[in-house]
């Protein structure tokens, strides 16, 4: 992704529409809805920590008053007592909190781990090739952080709630004057710090985003290590990381001056309101406040409110904007990329069998017109790039209807690019690619899916049944139309070994030629056409892979290879050679005669064969 990509992405994501508050606000509701008993359950044990914050303050302030300053030591002691068995049983309380929390975090994690895996498949549908290398982040990290942000911003709020609510009660019991003193800087520096919470929020999100753009950049970087050294663009991916590092950089220095503001804030609500108490202590004497209303609102404030308030602003300014970006990262919508192609749909472990959705809802392609070609390709440019030589250089084809066609060439020459670009996978820097008379660029995954179908050298097979693993593309296949298929293609001893078509399938108990098998068994049963095969029998022995295109170019339609071996090559009714100059086809015959590249080719597999 160039720079300017970069920044139309990261727009796209800052971009308009309702804020996270209101995109995270109705799952949000919808979830806490579902779990009324258990936040019922919650609030009666929370109340129990309220009623235990009043007595302790209270506690104190009769001990005082109506104990030790009268004279009477035992009703002193008693008050203490009380006020000790409030803290002892404070234990429980906690214990029982914490049980019912567990009702609210797991299920989060869990549906948030559903939520992630359903919104990676859906990108790795619509945007093939490409990927979604934030799904890592999203069920690691991210949801890890939204499991532990929440549970602890509910421990925090909750118990910032009844707890002031507890001391507020004991306060005004003790004497309302108390309050006088203590409400103004207690409420002043709790409006400081609501007020920071939305800006916090979007220097959090960018702050995400800039995280994952660079984690994306250093993935991409890693892979195409060897691409960039061939081609000497490391100075143009060194300064996009550099951008990203100083983007990284900058939304961290944006974090860190809300958090100076919200350290203000929390020194007015938290530090202020003893101070004021100190200063006022002559004019609350003068009121008729006793010394044990004094001391019992200082244990109210020490024990109980400050350090209660100091929590919940700590848990909202840090826990609380963060679990909001990310549960946003979650619910908001996700863009529709450019690009679209037909990727293999993947199924989650333990569950059987693919999506029932997309082509096969689609009617089978018609049979084309002798006249119109089944691969139209006019002069055709693409690389990997702006500034790199390109791959295929003004790349004029024709593959008619029907027509087997065989694709060789010296390894990284591009052959793999070509079956892309026909795919509708990957986008030419000039000239059009037509499939049955229509281009691909732009066309949904669906309607691509409908024109031809890729097998690429690395075989799809999913948990599932054998029958589902090859009705894939096609889930109303017939079961005499399966048979047939894995006859054709010489699987009929896998399937028998692995226990037959409604037999469980685990992609590890097969070997990666197993693998290939059934996926060119499950290509022959689809509706399209045109059939891509990018190496796609590179395990296979050569008795197997000759087989298997044999029956490949026997089904209706046509079939274009990008040859392993070149017995793959012979077989095919003709044969294009890329050698990165210029591209030759024709016959093996006519080939022989006239290009070197594929006399080269021939004569070294003659020899590796001898």
């Amino acid at each position: 992704m160039t720079s300017t990509d970069e920044r139309r992405a990261g727009k796209r994501r800052r971009g308009s529409g309702p804020g996270p508050l209101r995109r995270v606000g109705p799952s949000a509701r919808r979830f806490l809805a579902g779990r009324k008993t258990v936040l019922v359950r919650l609030a009666g044990w929370s109340l129990a920590e309220s009623a235990q914050t009043f007595v302790v303050g209270y506690g104190v302030a009769q001990a005082v008053d109506r104990g030790f300053l009268a004279g009477d030591t035992l009703t002193g002691l008693g008050w203490l007592g009380v006020a000790a068995c409030a803290v002892v049983l404070g234990a429980p309380v906690v214990r029982g909190v914490f049980a019912q929390l567990a009702g609210l975090t797991e299920p989060l994690r869990d549906g948030l781990v559903r939520r992630a895996v359903d919104q990676s498949m859906a990108r790795a549908l619509s945007r093939p090739g490409g990927g979604d290398r934030a799904a890592v982040s999203r069920l690691t990290n991210q949801v890890e952080i939204v499991r532990d942000s929440f549970a602890g911003l509910v421990l925090t709020v909750r118990s910032f709630v009844f707890t002031a609510a507890g001391a507020l009660v004991g306060l005004f019991s003790l004497d309302p004057a108390l309050l006088v003193v203590v409400l103004p800087p207690l409420a002043g520096g709790l409006a400081l710090f609501l007020a920071t919470l939305r800006p916090m929020a979007a220097a959090q999100r960018r702050a995400l985003t800039a995280d994952e753009a660079l984690g994306d950049h250093v993935t991409r970087t890693r892979g195409a290590l060897r691409d960039l050294t061939a081609c000497g663009t490391q100075p143009e991916a060194a300064r996009s990381g550099a951008r990203l590092v100083a983007d990284a950089a900058a939304t961290s220095r944006v974090l860190a001056r809300w958090a100076a503001v919200r350290t203000l804030a929390l020194g007015v609500s938290g530090q202020l309101p003893v101070l004021l108490l100190l200063v006022a202590v002559p004019w609350l004497r003068d009121r008729g406040v006793t010394t044990g209303a004094l001391l019992g609102a200082f244990t109210y404030l020490a024990q109980a409110l400050l350090p209660a308030l100091h929590t919940l602003m700590t848990a909202i300014g840090a826990a609380g904007t963060r679990l909001l970006v990310v549960l946003d990262r979650f619910t908001a919508p996700q863009a529709h990329p450019s690009v679209t192609g037909a990727a293999p749909r993947t199924t989650l472990p333990g569950r059987a069998g693919p999506p029932q959705q997309g082509r096969s809802s689609l009617p089978p392609a018609p049979p084309p017109s002798r006249q119109v070609p089944a691969v139209e390709l006019s002069a055709v440019t693409a690389g990997y790039g702006a500034r790199t030589e390109p791959v295929l250089d003004a790349l004029d084809l024709r593959v008619e209807e029907g027509e087997h066609l065989a694709v060789v060439g010296p390894s990284g020459i591009g052959k793999s690019t070509l079956t892309r670009l026909v795919a509708g996978m990957f986008a030419p820097r000039s000239g059009v690619v037509r499939v049955n008379g229509r281009t691909v660029a732009g066309r949904s995954a669906a309607e691509l899916a409908a024109l031809r179908v890729l097998v690429p050298q690395q075989a799809y097979v999913f948990t599932g049944s054998v029958r589902d693993n090859l009705a894939y593309l096609r889930p109303d296949a017939s079961a005499a139309d399966v048979e047939a298929a894995v006859r054709d293609l010489g699987a009929a001893p896998l399937v028998e070994r692995l226990g037959g078509l409604d037999a469980p399938l685990r992609p590890d108990d097969l070997s990666q030629g197993e693998r290939q098998l059934i996926v060119l068994a499950r290509a022959h049963l689809s509706t399209a056409r045109l059939l891509l095969l990018d190496e796609a029998t590179c395990h296979l022995d050569a008795a197997s892979e000759a087989r298997a295109e044999a029956a490949l170019a026997r089904r209706p339609g046509t079939l274009l290879v990008v040859a392993h071996r070149m017995s793959s090559a012979v077989r095919a009714d003709r044969i294009l050679v890329l050698d990165g100059v210029r591209a030759a086809h024709g016959t093996h015959r006519e080939l022989l005669e006239r290009s070197p590249l594929y006399r080269d080719l021939v004569g070294h597999w003659s020899r590796t064969r001898a």
